[in-house]
């Protein structure tokens, strides 16, 4: 499967957990906006379940983290602003 392919596969499911002012986090929706990409942004600071569902799924409440649900339903939670920006290059690039 190509690129192109993969990036409008609607059996990958992203989600962004962020917060506003982590500069981190700006590195990665910056990313998403030049690939215009419409991926869902789940703030952790302004909802607590999203924090709560990123502590539990993910391990840590560390930010920024994409979390990658492939079509099997193999789920990938990716952390560090670079790693997400190497993988949505790649992946959406």
């Amino acid at each position: 499967m190509s690129n192109a392919q993969s990036a409008t596969a609607p059996s990958r499911t992203l989600v962004l957990y962020h917060f506003d002012s982590c500069p981190f986090c700006v590195m990665v929706r910056r990313k998403i906006e030049q690939l215009g990409l419409d991926i869902e942004q789940r703030n952790i600071l302004e909802q607590p379940a999203y924090r709560q569902a990123l502590i539990e799924g993910g391990g840590k409440q560390q930010v920024p983290c994409l979390h990658i649900t492939e079509g099997d339903g193999q789920q990938h939670w990716l952390y560090e602003s670079s790693d997400i920006n190497r993988y949505l290059e790649q992946h959406y690039g």
